[in-house]
C-alpha cells in the first residue's frame, strides 16, 4: 500500500510540532462548514437498537428528495472514503483508469495500490477506449473546477461507448446544485455519483456520505459494506436534517465566505479557484506561509504536488478572519523588513 495522504485536520499534529493548545488554534485546513448545525432529537432507540429498515428506508428517502435523484434510493455509506476503497472491485483487471486532475488524492492512491494504471486527464478529449473507469470531482477539490451537467453527461456516455464506468463526486455540490448529476443516474447505468453530507451540515465526524447509481452497483455496494455500515443515530440525523429547509446553513456558509474573501483581497493574496467551503490561493513561497501561519496557530492545507498552492477553509466568526488578516499582515510585513504591530489590521466586521 502506498504511503497514506496528509489530509486536512491535523490540528494535533500541527500543534505537538508548532506548540499551543488543541482549542487555542484556528483550523481552516478543511472544506467543512465552520459552523455545525444544531442536532435535532434522536430517539433513544437509535442508540439502543441496530438500525432496522424503517430507519434506513427513512434516510434513504430524505436523500433522494434533497438530492433530487428522480426517484433513485441513495444508499448511506460510513463515508464517501468506504466507497472510494471498493472501487477496486467495479474495474476489471487489466482497464486503465482515468481521473481528472489534480484533484482529491485518494483516487489515485487507492487505485495505484490495487495495481491498477492511473492516468490524470484535464480533458474529455483525453479519455482512452482502455479506460474502464473515469472520476470527475465536480466542484473539484482543491481547484473548484466545475463542469456543467451536459459536459459530464457527455463524458458517462464515451465511458459507457468503451464498456466503463464514470464517478462523480459532488463532495462539494449542496452550494451548487444545480451542477448535480444525481437526477441522471439510471436504474441501469454507468453514471455513479457520490455525495458527502459532513461537510456541508458541518458534521465531518458523523463518517456519512450517500451513493445514486444503478440497482446492480448499489446492491454490489451494500453487500461488500456488509450489514448495518451506518449507525442508527445517523440516519436518524441525516433524516431530519435533509427534510428541513437548508437555506439558512447555505447563507451562513456564503457569509462566512464572504469574510475570507476579504481577508485574502486585503492582503493581496492571489484567488486561483475554490468553492463555497474554501479557497485556493497561489503564492510564490506558499510553504513558508504556511509554516508562519502555523507559528500562529493558523492551520491550512498545503499541497506537495504544487508548492505555490495554500487551500484555506472558512473560519467560524469575524474573529477568526481577524486573527487570518493579523497572521497575513504580519507575514508580508516580514517579508518586507517593515515593523509590525500585533492588531494593526483588519478589525472584526472590516471584512
Amino acid at each position: 500500500m502506498s504511503a497514506p495522504i496528509v489530509h486536512g485536520g491535523g490540528i494535533t499534529e500541527a500543534a505537538a510540532r508548532f506548540g499551543g493548545r488543541f482549542e487555542d488554534w484556528l483550523d481552516l485546513s478543511t472544506g467543512i462548514n465552520p459552523r455545525p448545525v444544531e442536532l435535532p432529537p434522536v430517539p433513544q432507540q437509535a442508540w439502543h437498537r441496530l438500525p432496522d429498515k424503517l430507519t434506513i428506508d427513512g434516510a434513504r428517502a430524505a436523500a433522494a428528495s434533497y438530492y433530487r435523484t428522480n426517484g433513485i434510493q441513495p444508499l448511506p455509506v460510513p463515508g464517501t472514503q468506504s466507497v472510494i476503497q471498493l472501487l477496486p472491485r467495479l474495474v476489471p483487471s487489466g482497464r486503465g483508469i482515468a481521473v481528472f486532475g489534480p484533484t482529491y488524492g485518494e483516487y489515485a492512491r487507492v487505485l495505484t495500490a490495487a495495481g491498477f494504471a492511473v492516468d490524470r486527464v484535464e480533458r474529455a478529449e483525453d479519455l482512452g477506449p482502455n479506460h474502464g473507469l473515469c472520476v470527475v470531482v465536480n466542484p473539484n477539490n482543491p481547484t473548484g473546477r466545475a463542469f456543467q451537467p451536459a459536459e459530464i453527461l457527455a463524458v458517462a456516455a464515451t465511458m459507457k461507448a468503451n464498456g466503463g464506468v464514470l464517478v462523480v463526486d459532488e463532495a462539494f455540490g449542496d452550494l451548487e446544485p444545480d451542477f448535480s448529476v444525481a437526477g441522471h443516474v439510471g436504474a441501469d447505468g454507468n453514471l455513479i455519483v457520490f455525495r458527502s453530507f459532513g461537510k456541508f451540515f458541518g458534521l465531518a465526524g458523523l463518517r456519512l456520505g450517500f451513493v445514486i447509481a444503478s440497482d446492480a452497483v448499489l446492491e454490489a455496494l451494500r453487500e461488500w459494506l456488509g450489514p448495518w455500515a451506518v449507525s442508527g443515530p445517523a440516519l436518524v440525523i441525516s433524516r431530519a436534517l435533509m427534510s428541513a429547509d437548508t437555506g439558512a446553513i447555505a447563507a451562513g456558509i456564503l457569509d462566512r465566505r464572504a469574510g475570507l474573501d476579504a481577508v485574502l483581497d486585503h492582503a493581496g493574496l492571489k484567488r486561483i479557484g475554490g468553492t463555497g467551503l474554501f479557497v485556493l490561493v497561489e503564492h510564490p513561497d506558499a510553504g513558508a506561509l504556511h509554516r508562519h501561519l502555523c507559528e500562529a496557530q493558523i492551520l491550512t492545507r498545503k499541497f506537495d504536488y504544487e508548492p505555490r498552492w495554500l487551500r484555506i477553509g472558512l473560519a467560524p466568526d469575524a474573529e477568526g478572519d481577524r486573527r487570518l488578516a493579523d497572521a497575513l499582515h504580519q507575514a508580508d510585513a516580514l517579508r518586507r523588513g517593515d515593523a509590525w504591530h500585533p492588531g494593526d489590521v483588519l478589525r472584526p466586521g472590516e471584512c
